[in-house]
């Protein structure tokens, strides 16, 4: 668990002394460590780990950084049973593949798998997903199998059971297949896990789509696929049904009728995509994220947009071509539309936290 935090900064000066005492209590402890950064200091960690409030507390499991952040009490007691619940096995075992029908979770992807041998690499990386992304996940085994009756299996209330279709050697691919499953890189947006998902503490970038056009969704995820991978622990990358939330759309100056639209929203702002059509235009929807990562997006919203310089005109001098350095900059015509955010009721309150920008 590690504390970004400020010296100057009340609400961190208050975490400290509380923030040490629960890490005493985990002393001698080799699976738990509880780390600070003074982002003053460590700006690039703090830039790196996108920390836009103080004090803002991460959880790292297995070297990887979780989605969600830490958001509860901030009290001994409430740390130490955090991290407490944190080191409990999350794999239920059964002793059939039949009982797991009856303890399947509606709203969480369920994992089952069957192991042969509970010391094998295969079991190991099962257990480090499983903690990895147990609130995500609901995750199910069957132990000391014959070895050739070893599998892995997606379970879904709303779709069919999947098979992990490759070697169960390969536990890279196992890991992506997991992972996939139990944390879609795309996922859809509605009333009910638009809090949970706002939690996360990621801005949304989000495509609202005609309930009867399930096409642009398809080409929205291939092109996330395609040029935000990297970006997929500084955003979270969604789908909304634009009946459903025709409200944003409003504050967008949008309509069903303008359907398929795609913007960002900041928790500040929301920002429109300007043009769908160049969603498929490579380096287009990567640029529109990295704007809004720099502060581009925000600062033109305030001052404008940027300029751009303007083309060196060509003079002719004695039959030479020689080029004119004294042209002026011209602003950028291309203006990205800009409303309130919908969602901004749902960011961490600053009651708790000393929020740097207005930006995410």
């Amino acid at each position: 668990l590690v504390n970004f935090h400020a010296d100057w900064c009340r609400f961190s000066q208050m975490l400290a002394p509380v923030f040490s005492e629960a890490a005493s209590r985990f002393e001698g402890d080799p699976r738990v460590v509880f780390g600070t950064v003074d982002c003053d200091k460590e700006s690039d960690l703090a830039s790196r780990f996108h920390i836009n409030k103080y004090p803002t507390l991460k959880i790292f499991r297995n070297g990887e950084v979780a989605r969600r952040e830490y958001r509860g009490a901030r009290s001994v007691n409430a740390f130490v049973q955090y991290i407490t619940d944190q080191l409990a096995d999350v794999i239920q075992i059964v002793t059939n593949e039949e009982s797991v029908h009856e303890l399947l979770v509606a709203k969480k992807a369920n994992i089952f798998v069957q192991v042969h041998d509970t010391a094998s690499p295969l079991w190991h990386s099962i257990k480090k997903l499983a903690s990895s992304f147990r609130e995500d996940c609901v995750f199910f085994a069957l132990l000391q199998v014959p070895i050739e009756k070893q599998k892995l299996l997606y379970y879904s209330m709303t779709a069919n059971t999947e098979k992990y279709p490759d070697s169960l050697d390969n536990l890279a691919a196992v890991h992506s297949w997991v992972s996939n499953k139990c944390l879609p890189l795309v996922r859809e947006i509605t009333f009910e896990n638009a809090e949970e998902l706002t939690e996360e503490g990621l801005p949304f970038l989000i495509l609202f789509y005609k309930p009867n056009d399930k096409d642009i969704i398809k080409v929205y995820t291939d092109q996330v696929m395609q040029q935000l991978l990297d970006q997929k622990s500084s955003i979270n990358f969604l789908y909304a049904d634009g009946n459903t939330f025709a409200h944003p759309l409003q504050h967008l100056g949008k309509s069903i009728k303008d359907l398929p639209v795609l913007a960002i929203d900041s928790f500040r702002h929301m920002y429109l995509f300007p043009n769908i059509k160049d969603l498929t235009v490579p380096g287009k929807l990567k640029q529109f994220v990295l704007d809004l990562h720099s502060g581009k997006l925000h600062r033109e919203f305030h001052d404008g947009p940027d300029p751009v310089p303007a083309a060196s005109p060509v003079v002719v001098q004695d039959n030479n071509i020689v080029f004119d350095t004294s042209s002026k900059p011209v602003e950028n015509p291309t203006v990205t539309p800009v409303a309130e955010s919908v969602f901004i009721k749902l960011k961490p309150s600053q009651s708790r936290y000393t929020v740097l920008r207005d930006e995410l």
